[in-house]
């Protein structure tokens, strides 16, 4: 990379806003290793890795922040090791801000065995069958070994539709570990931990959930526990149902979400900040966002299409490669084809973004929001 790598060490953690259109806000966050523009969408780095991408592609498209796992990183490569080598920063050289998500999702949805109790979960790696604790206190050491910048508490997430007793439970369960997060923070100056609304699909319970952590004075709220099964039309009534009782003056993080229809409707109600992997799975698997909506380059027509994949696209994948070879590429199950579409997809999703952000800054969000829909409308003819 050729940026500025110097770490402002003074620097504190802040969000500002700089403009909104009805719900929809744009502003940034800044910190020592660098500033984040919101609304922004985190590319998801899972095991220190943006999977296909060099870093120095992944912040040539626009992102400003990566998420890193907690839960891959700890089972492998290991939390202490990476910060005997260095710190996340360094290990994946991605001098930039670095959000970690807590672990909590991926006990859920990955171990093989797990035995949750009040002071966390015990469970099996799915890589070997090691038993692993994990608690609200080992979450947010292992965050700080990684030298993350913004750590997020530990927290319970159950896949919807689930009963409004389950969703309490767990609601509450992630309240008290969301206290248990706050106290075990051991942040250096810039840094910040997020909490986590949870509820499930009952207002009442995300209300509940939001006002409690509002008033533990986190640097952000998350909304978790969404797109984990549920329409999206249930997971837009809770964002419109939880957005009255987030502060101000902190940015709202909607977790792994979605879809570049969610992102726009989510924004349109107040959200900052996503984190997704999407854009990086379809591209695997031969599936491309583009200005037109979705491209299946594993589809026969595309064979012998020698028309750009995106002519509206500034990302050399999207325009210097015709279809007929991304097709050939993806049905010969080619590294490069992989390689290609998820750089066509990740800059899309940063061109949504940087669309978004100017839209709301000129006060012409819904209108923007309109033309974005009718072009996906229209598909790709």
């Amino acid at each position: 990379m050729t940026e500025d790598r110097t770490l402002n060490e003074t620097a504190a953690f802040t969000f500002s806003v700089h403009a909104r259109d009805g719900a929809a806000r744009t502003g940034a966050i800044s910190m020592p290793r660098g500033e984040i523009r919101t609304p922004a969408f985190m590319p998801v780095g899972t095991a220190a890795t943006v999977k296909a991408m060099y870093t120095d592609q992944v912040r040539a498209l626009g992102a400003d922040v990566v998420l890193g796992n907690t839960y891959h990183l700890m089972l492998r490569p290991g939390a202490e090791r990476v910060a005997e080598l260095g710190g996340l920063h360094k290990f994946m050289n991605w001098p930039h801000p670095i959000l970690t998500d807590s672990g909590g999702f991926q006990v859920m949805s990955l171990s093989k065995l797990r035995k949750l109790n009040e002071n966390g979960v015990t469970f099996q790696s799915h890589i070997d069958g090691a038993k692993h604790v994990l608690t609200p206190e080992r979450s947010m050491e292992i965050q700080a070994l990684l030298g993350s910048d913004i750590q997020m508490q530990f927290d319970e997430c159950v896949k919807l539709p689930c009963s409004d007793e389950e969703a309490e439970r767990a609601m509450r369960l992630s309240l008290r570990w969301a206290e248990r997060s706050r106290k075990a923070f051991a942040g250096q100056p810039g840094q910040t931990t997020f909490g986590i609304v949870q509820g499930g699909a009952v207002p009442r319970l995300r209300v509940e959930s939001a006002k409690a952590l509002a008033d533990m004075d986190f640097g952000g709220l998350a909304i978790g526990g969404l797109a984990v099964g549920e329409p999206q039309a249930v997971m837009l009534e809770m964002i419109e149902v939880v957005e009255p009782h987030l502060p101000q003056g902190k940015p709202r993080y909607l977790m792994g979400v979605g879809t570049p229809d969610d992102l726009i409707e989510s924004v349109s109600r107040g959200v900052d900040m996503f984190d997704c992997v999407m854009p990086t799975r379809a591209g695997r698997h031969g599936l491309a966002y583009t200005h037109a909506g979705k491209v299946n380059l594993r589809n026969a027509k595309h064979a012998t299409d020698t028309r750009p994949l995106d002519p509206m696209s500034s990302c050399p994948a999207a325009r210097d490669y015709s279809r007929a070879y991304l097709h050939h590429l993806v049905r010969s199950n080619e590294i490069l084809g992989m390689m290609l579409l998820t750089w066509n997809n990740l800059a899309y999703y940063q061109e949504l973004m940087a669309g978004m952000r100017a839209a709301i800054a000129e006060r012409r969000f819904q209108d923007h929001k309109a033309e974005t829909k009718a072009r996906w409308a229209r598909g790709d003819v």
